[in-house]
């Protein structure tokens, strides 16, 4: 997808039922979220749709044209993520505003909800549309109530920028947050101050992605130092490391059953982990790469 000119520094989401992605940048002038189709066919399927439909691909989505630009953002866009069922796409960035936008027709912006004292550097969908949480360069998350639009908690503790946030799927409410200062910080929304802190002490690098594992007993945190560190939350230790990246690692997301984690990192390549209790066999599955 070339058709951001700027930075893209990861902000780009695909939607779970719509087939499209959402891409953000820094395109010089135009502060902008671009939405386009990434539902790609075969070439033996496109000749046979070009030649049913007399030159004309059927449309996959409901978007008013194949690709959509999404303007209005003040500065670089360093975040986008979809919710759970592809209907609303939440942005963010430079600008410290957060944007709700729906995902149809041209794509409106519904909302914009203020409340960040710093840049958000990442944005996670709390219990599919309950909560919106960011990370944010002041060195605070912020958790937002969706349906009344207002913030209601700022998660304060870490002493450097905040660089991932995430939520538990299931169970009690908890929230992850990974920083600049090294540490990953676990919160209870029901708790004031944080709930645990999960730190390497031989490790001084700053952590850039963090997410819970499917039932919320253990966390994976990933940063500068290319490894990933799998922690049991109960003991607030490290249970196991997942090593295979060459340079750092930028961002994760555990699969819809939770049996595997994906892995994207700085050496052009992502890697898919086995990360089911009790596996006897390497963790390390399939690498992808193919990006220069």
């Amino acid at each position: 997808l070339r058709s951001s000119r700027g930075l893209a520094r990861v902000a780009t989401m695909l939607s779970s039922k719509r087939a499209l992605v959402a891409t953000g940048a820094d395109d010089h002038i135009d502060k902008k979220v671009k939405m386009t189709t990434a539902l790609i066919p075969s070439s033996s399927d496109i000749k046979k749709q070009l030649v049913e439909t007399k030159g004309v691909l059927p449309r996959t989505s409901t978007l008013e044209a194949p690709t959509m630009l999404l303007t209005g953002h003040g500065g670089p866009v360093n975040a986008c993520k979809f919710d759970l069922s592809g209907d609303l796409l939440a942005s963010g960035g430079m600008d410290k505003l957060l944007f709700l936008w729906k995902i149809e027709g041209k794509c409106e912006n519904i909302a914009t909800l203020k409340g960040n004292d710093g840049a958000i550097l990442d944005i996670h969908w709390h219990r599919d549309k309950e909560f919106l949480l960011t990370a944010c360069a002041d060195k605070t998350g912020v958790v937002f109530d969706v349906e009344t639009q207002e913030k209601i908690k700022r998660l304060r503790g870490h002493t450097s920028f905040v660089n991932s946030i995430c939520g538990s799927r299931r169970g009690d409410p908890f929230v992850l947050t990974g920083s600049d200062d090294g540490s990953a910080m676990m919160w209870d929304l029901r708790v004031r101050s944080s709930i645990g802190i999960l730190k390497d002490e031989k490790s001084i690098f700053p952590i850039l992605t963090s997410c819970f594992s499917d039932d919320s007993t253990q966390a994976f945190t990933a940063g500068i130092d290319e490894e990933i560190r799998c922690w049991d939350l109960r003991k607030e230790s490290v249970v196991y490391k997942l090593t295979g990246h060459k340079d750092c690692v930028t961002g994760m997301e555990l699969s819809m059953d939770g049996r595997y984690l994906l892995s994207n990192s700085m050496d052009n390549s992502l890697i898919s982990w086995d990360v089911r209790p009790y596996v006897s066999t390497p963790r390390f599955t399939r690498r992808f790469a193919g990006h220069r």
